[in-house]
């Protein structure tokens, strides 16, 4: 018998997530059934749509999220033993995985990477590569010489939605948390502009940034920073909504307040449009569009790609909150 570990949810988070909200739970896995295979986990990821969920579910739950892991027993002919597969098992080191996946419907074998390390399957070859190729490309639908605006740039989704931007031609700005990620952005992934939000005078960087206006905005962490871009958007601009970690530790009671956009909305005439990425997996699984296009950029040395690893099944608490304090720049994983 294989002895597992899991993280289990025990209370609903209040405010920033508590180590003692989580219960590391150990037990046997049970024989498998037919169509089954046991998962070792190589890599999991922590992301900001954990947070995002949690109150959403009943307690206690285990705790969900996309991996990366070697099938060490099978009883399904499509995925023999030492196939590498990525899951949505979450904080798990074994599990038990069948052709019946959960909610986000995703278990697949490991994408082509073209030689890169393969933690990139949770990152711009996987969940968050997914989110910005259609969540940009497709909501937003840019072209060639407008101005995009990305929040949460150096992170995992909005590192590669400011890519994709350069790479359809436009101009980009990026808005980050430190000047560490600011000269990444600008040095290293060839945005236009980088701006950071904690010690500029927002709106007045942005209009020296974008004095013609801002076309697209990709929006990741919502708040006031969202309504001073939409306020200096275009005529017939178009907002893309991929999330909202500003506010995601606050008490959606006593949200905190933002600027009215409804005037910029009407007389600028914009577009906005929130999504949940699975809306690209179901009924008709299209990420795999999305793979063949990113991993070809990246192989072309267009797109470009970091991950911040942290090592440790005991650690993976640490690396989320974290993230959550956005002490990454790049895919937040950990290494099991």
């Amino acid at each position: 018998m294989v002895k597992a570990r899991k993280y289990v949810v025990k209370k609903h988070f209040q405010g920033v997530p508590k180590r003692d909200d989580f219960e590391i739970v150990e037990y046997e896995l049970p024989p498998l059934k037919q169509g089954e295979f046991v998962v070792k986990a190589d890599w999991i990821s922590v992301d900001p749509y954990i947070r995002a969920y949690n109150s959403a579910l009943p307690v206690p739950y285990d705790q969900f999220s996309f991996q990366i892991g070697t099938v060490q027993e099978s009883k399904n002919s499509s995925f023999p033993t030492g196939t590498k597969v990525v899951t949505h098992k979450g904080w798990c080191d074994y599990s038990i995985v069948g052709e019946t996946a959960d909610p986000f419907g995703r278990v697949y074998k490991l994408p082509d990477l073209h030689g890169l390390p393969e933690e990139v399957a949770l990152g711009a070859v996987g969940m968050p590569g997914a989110t910005a190729y259609f969540g940009f490309l497709e909501i937003c639908q840019p072209k060639a010489g407008e101005t995009v605006v990305v929040t949460g740039a150096a992170g995992a989704v909005g590192s590669i939605v400011g890519q994709i931007a350069k790479i359809k031609g436009c101009r980009v700005i990026g808005f980050a948390g430190s000047d560490d990620k600011v000269q990444w952005l600008e040095k290293e992934l060839g945005f236009d502009k980088a701006i950071n939000y904690k010690t500029a005078d927002i709106a007045k960087a942005l209009a020296e940034a974008a004095p013609k206006g801002v076309d697209c905005y990709f929006d990741n962490v919502g708040g006031e920073i969202s309504s001073t871009i939409m306020g200096q958007m275009n005529k017939y601009g178009r907002v893309s909504v991929c999330g909202s970690i500003s506010s995601y530790n606050d008490d959606h009671t006593k949200m905190p307040k933002a600027t009215v956009v409804q005037p910029f909305i009407v007389f600028k005439e914009l577009k906005i449009e929130g999504f949940i990425v699975s809306r690209w997996s179901q009924p008709k699984d299209r990420w795999h569009e999305a793979f063949s296009d990113l991993g070809l950029w990246i192989k072309k040395g267009q797109l470009k790609t970091r991950s911040h690893v942290t090592e440790g099944f005991d650690k993976l608490y640490d690396a989320f909150i974290g993230m959550l304090a956005g002490e990454n720049t790049g895919k937040a994983v950990v290494k099991v």
